[in-house]
């Protein structure tokens, strides 16, 4: 039988086992959660907290629906708040992924982004953003994920009993991260009543104070953390750590590597958090001295992540992905021309190409190379100089508009000779002995002296 409507797929999601990746002498199994219509395990606990609101009289027809969110919890809002006809407004940090946030636009949501660099009793926090935003909102429902017994009561009623079904009843450690801690709580409640030897697990981000909680008893200060939707710097109240019996912190790094190796390896895309889950998982299993079933969570699809964590030249920004190293300004090109990853453009070229390229990779300067020498540089400014008065120049070629006379750097020159082509609003065109090697930007340099603070 055919669904009836989309918001009926979601759940019942399917495990897959881990056959290639080192899980010692366990089997690892993931919960496809990125199945869901929305992509993500988030969809669940949206369908669940929206009719919670229905049933209570909380939310009427036409009404507007408020919520704090990294992303995907927006993400499940949207979808039901689109098919039932909701006004969605959603305060996000302003780390989400442009993914998300194309997603969420497009469907439908009133995206408003605040600063991911405070911490809860900030006026630009997102949680106090958007419980201050439904206040002044007559008629408002605050869905408040992190408050929200119908999040918990999601993951109990539905994805527990799911992996029990899927497992055969054989279930020996459950790995899950926590955001608003719906999935542990409500997991953990139900595995409490079927299964009370299951272990539960944590995966924290570094960073997060949510670890150290669980083997302290007490809340940190917490730092920054890239990886999106899991790790807090606060309890949230819903959640139950009671049966929390092993927390890993795992690092960005570490995160970004293996969901990276998920993909390679598996063959699964899966987001930044999955990641993290997964590295924790592997600890995990890897610390057993007898053979367990162990069962771990894509939170959602690497499609919403393709700009970060798989996109290397991020990863290289942000120190995960590690080059050969020679100790000259090749160190600080991120598009090296001898990795044929520099964007370049010809002399006979059209102007229009120009324009194309500096739009598609977002640079606003292209290096004009002809047999392999470097013979300009064109800019947004040339481009607009040359067609302003006649946008018909854009079928010209850019040696109509480039400019020939330009500076160039050696492989040698000192980082404090590059603020001489900075100041003259220009990138650094690396050229030695003849050879083209790359151009290097003032956030090229900025990425260098913030790895090197590390």
């Amino acid at each position: 039988m055919p669904a009836q409507k989309i918001l009926d797929l979601i759940g019942n999601t399917p495990l897959v086992e881990v056959t290639r990746m080192d899980a010692a002498k366990c089997r690892l199994f993931l919960k496809m959660e990125s199945q869901n219509p929305g992509g993500s395990i988030k969809d669940r606990i949206g369908l669940s907290m929206i009719g919670a609101a229905e049933r209570d009289g909380k939310l009427s027809p036409g009404g507007t629906i408020i919520e704090a969110t990294a992303g995907n919890t927006g993400l499940g809002l949207a979808l039901v708040a689109a098919l039932k006809d909701y006004r969605l407004i959603l305060v996000v940090p302003d780390k989400m992924s442009r993914e998300k946030i194309f997603h969420l636009k497009a469907m439908g949501a009133e995206v408003m982004l605040t600063r991911s660099d405070v911490g809860k009793g900030h006026p630009e926090y997102y949680q106090d953003m958007a419980e201050r935003l439904a206040r002044e909102t007559p008629g408002s429902f605050f869905v408040n994920q992190f408050g929200n017994p119908a999040n918990p009561h999601a993951h109990e009623t539905t994805t527990g009993p799911e992996i029990w079904e899927q497992m055969d009843h054989k279930v020996d450690a459950v790995v899950c991260g926590v955001g608003s801690a719906g999935t542990m709580t409500g997991l953990s409640r139900y595995f409490a009543k079927v299964s009370p030897d299951t272990a539960m697990v944590l995966a924290d981000p570094v960073g997060s104070v949510l670890a150290d909680y669980v083997h302290t008893g007490k809340v940190g200060v917490a730092g920054s953390w890239i990886v999106e939707g899991i790790g807090e710097d606060f309890i949230p109240p819903i959640a139950d750590f009671s049966r929390v019996s092993k927390a890993y912190s795992i690092s960005d790094e570490e995160a970004c590597t293996t969901v990276r190796d998920l993909l390679k390896k598996e063959g699964i895309l899966a987001g930044s958090s999955s990641g993290t889950l997964l590295a924790a998982a592997l600890r995990y299993c890897r610390e057993q001295t007898q053979p367990r079933r162990v069962v771990t969570f894509v939170c959602d699809s690497g499609n919403k992540y393709l700009s970060k964590v798989f996109n290397d030249y991020w990863l290289m920004d942000q120190g995960f992905l590690k080059r050969e190293q020679y100790g000259d300004l090749r160190d600080l090109i991120t598009r090296r021309h001898d990795e044929h990853a520099t964007v370049t453009v010809g002399p006979d070229d059209k102007l229009m190409t120009a324009y194309a390229r500096m739009k598609l990779y977002d640079v606003s300067q292209l290096p004009v190379l002809e047999d392999g020498k470097v013979v300009g540089i064109v800019d947004e400014w040339d481009l607009l100089t040359a067609t302003q008065e006649n946008p018909a120049r854009f079928r010209d070629p850019v040696r109509s508009a480039m400019t020939q006379r330009i500076e160039t750097v050696g492989l040698k020159t000192p980082l404090t000779k590059l603020t001489e082509a900075f100041n003259k609003g220009h990138v650094a065109i690396v050229v030695d002995n003849g050879k083209f090697y790359g151009l290097i930007t003032r956030m090229d340099v900025l990425n260098h002296l913030r790895n090197r603070a590390h």
